[in-house]
């Protein structure tokens, strides 16, 4: 048993634990980062299940259980790190070609998320009878619209070294901000339903659904220009750095009051600094300072995301026949997201190449922590233990093997056009 530990305590072990495996990786595995992180935290795992069954009496399974109980996922990710998260990405994204592709963003990353958020609850909902496992419908979607969510960002970095179109490009980035944002506020208002058990309204769901996006939207813009405007009229880079802090925080505080979408107000914001900030409001010296503190945050932060995921391992050890019907689960996942971006893009063949941009679309549809968080957050009771199992594995094989196989493939699919 050990005391309840501090935030600091927390991030503390885990700052740790993410630069001694980081250094591991970058000196003798040399595998991208986020899948050498999940899969050494997930190795570390079994180590500690494999200790505790050899020798009973040294509780770590315990200790680790107990570590990661004293850290809520769900507000760490969703009231903090997510913020800097999308703020960052965004900041790197073009929105030149982010204009020139929005009917694309904007379809992709609302139609196509509801349309997964149906095809993986309908499809869930077969795979739990045939294993046994009531789970009501309501519930079902509810893991359709926490599992939507992808986070293709992390791929960026790799289409930029291969002859995919900057536009191409830019609708991955794109829909990655931005339905991270609408999975979210769908999420909640399914979730709403379940809880309650009094069936979902689609003109109350339609209408939350509005104020939250278009609000978070509205916010980002505005807080986004009056950070533009306050940089522009200074040349101190210290202070510069300090606003986009203040927008991150304040503006991600401010929408959770107004009951808005934070992470569409943070993308919004980060494509505004990110592109006019950034080309008229900084010197040289400023800018190299501004984007390079971003990168680091984002690579910090990343890095611990994805420890994280890896070290749940061991909070689910004693779920392995749930874990039975997550492998089940990720097939399906797979062939929602195929026909929820695949559809779409048949109709766009004349403005990105079809067989280029789906391989990229679905292998690179990565899921991450946004998932873990949402599933976490879930009501205790046996539903929850049912989603979050399903959602780890999902996760866990979209990482690794997505995540790890990503770049030779863009390599391969972006040289073939």
């Amino acid at each position: 048993m050990i005391s309840a530990l501090s935030p600091f305590d927390a991030a503390a072990i885990l700052i740790v634990l993410s630069a001694i495996l980081g250094w591991l990786n970058h000196r003798y595995l040399k595998l991208p980062s986020t899948v050498a992180l999940t899969v050494m935290g997930a190795l570390a795992s079994i180590a500690v299940i494999a200790i505790d069954a050899v020798l009973p009496q040294s509780q770590l399974s315990e200790t680790v259980t107990e570590f990661l109980g004293d850290i809520d996922f769900h507000e760490t990710l969703m009231n903090g790190m997510l913020s800097f998260l999308l703020f960052a990405g965004a900041m790197h994204v073009d929105l030149a070609q982010l204009k020139r592709g929005s009917w694309q963003i904007g379809i992709l990353s609302t139609f196509g998320v509801v349309l997964s958020t149906l095809l993986v609850g309908a499809g869930f909902a077969a795979l739990t009878r045939l294993a046994g496992i009531d789970v009501p419908l309501a519930w079902c979607f509810v893991f359709g619209a926490l599992i939507s969510p992808t986070d293709p960002v992390a791929v960026m970095s790799v289409l930029k070294t291969t002859s995919v179109p900057p536009r191409l490009q830019a609708t991955v980035a794109g829909e990655s901000l931005f339905n991270d944002g609408v999975g979210v506020v769908v999420f909640s208002i399914l979730l709403a339903a379940a809880v309650s058990g009094d069936g979902l309204s689609l003109v109350h769901a339609g209408e939350l659904f509005l104020v939250e996006a278009l609000g978070g939207a509205a916010l980002g813009l505005a807080v986004g220009w009056i950070a533009y405007r306050a940089m522009k009229a200074i040349d101190e880079y210290s202070v510069e750095v300090l606003i986009t802090l203040a927008v991150v925080m304040g503006g991600y505080s401010l929408a959770h009051a107004l009951h808005i979408s934070g992470p569409v107000a943070m993308a919004v914001a980060g494509l505004v600094i990110g592109n006019h900030g950034v080309s008229y409001a900084m010197s040289d010296n400023t800018r190299d300072y501004l984007l390079k503190f971003w990168v680091l945050v984002d690579e910090v932060l990343n890095a611990v995301l994805f420890l994280l995921i890896g070290l749940e391992a061991v909070v689910l050890a004693e779920r392995l026949g749930l874990l039975g019907l997550g492998l089940l689960t990720i097939p399906l996942v797979l062939l929602a997201r195929s026909l929820s971006v695949g559809v779409p893009l048949l109709f766009w063949r004349s403005l990105l190449p079809f067989k280029l941009a789906f391989p990229v679309m679905v292998w690179g549809g990565l899921r991450g922590g946004i998932s873990i968080a949402l599933a976490l957050s879930l009501p205790p009771g046996p539903m929850k233990d049912v989603l979050v199992a399903a959602t780890y594995m999902v996760v866990l094989f979209s990482v690794v093997v997505q995540g790890g196989s990503i770049g030779p493939a863009l390599k391969r699919w972006g040289g073939a056009t």
